[in-house]
């Protein structure tokens, strides 16, 4: 059974993962920082369906505490999936957005993934396998209005990937980013009704949290070992 941290795993997308990767025989840290009844809920949900889950608390941009988190963690053995989902709006068009906008959503995506990502590599390394998704939007990918820091932020993510998977491809670690589109989640419910996202979509459809689940499970399996350094758009034929 490996074991597996998904960032963010309260969030709708970060629950519809953590529950898929459970049912395909890992063990999940369900990751939280201020809704940790939500990550609860999320574990109950998994162990009543037979899986195999815990709830893991911290905040990714404090460099520190992350860094005692994952150390205990690591004390159970080396976690070899890592979803870094963790991610945060705080919109404004540019001329209008604070520093403090910029920062607060620069420093959960984009710092978030190093807090959490450079303490795993190691473990991660020693055990010649494993698999890094970083989740992305498609924010960075094409743009969006009101949206430089998040772009920014997430598009980071991309050069990043990119450049770990190079690091990491002789030892049996694969790195991907995955950009979804429109997706049905509390965090998009209110900003797009059906009419807005049928001009958007080609699908004429926001996506389900389920089906990013399903692709970043392929990217976490054996058969996706091919498979690094790459962006993976899922946006119901958008861009």
């Amino acid at each position: 059974m490996k074991r597996a941290l998904v960032t963010g795993g309260s969030g709708s997308i970060g629950a519809a993962i953590c529950k898929r990767l459970a049912a395909d025989g890992h063990h999940v840290f369900v990751h939280a920082n201020r809704s940790r009844d939500r990550a609860a809920a999320v574990v109950a949900e998994i162990r009543a369906a037979g899986g195999s889950a815990e709830a893991a608390a911290f905040d990714v941009t404090d460099r520190a505490a992350t860094a005692a988190a994952l150390e205990a963690l690591l004390e159970g053995g080396a976690i070899q999936i890592l979803v870094n989902n963790a991610g945060i709006h705080d919109d404004a068009v540019f001329p209008g957005m604070s520093g403090e906008q910029w920062d607060r959503v620069v420093d959960v995506s984009l710092n978030g993934f190093f807090n959490v990502t450079q303490p795993l590599t190691l473990p991660m390394i020693r055990t010649r396998w494993g698999r890094i998704v970083n989740v992305s939007s498609v924010a960075a990918v094409a743009g969006n209005r009101g949206q430089v820091n998040y772009s920014a932020a997430k598009g980071a993510l991309h050069s990043a990937s990119k450049s770990l998977a190079l690091e990491l491809a002789s030892r049996g670690i694969t790195v991907n980013a995955v950009a979804p589109g429109v997706i049905a989640t509390d965090m998009s419910e209110g900003a797009f009704d059906t009419e807005t996202i049928k001009k958007l979509v080609p699908m004429q459809r926001a996506g389900r949290p389920e089906e990013v689940a399903d692709l970043v499970a392929f990217l976490a399996s054996d058969q996706a070992a091919y498979l690094s350094g790459q962006v993976i758009s899922i946006n119901g034929g958008m861009i």
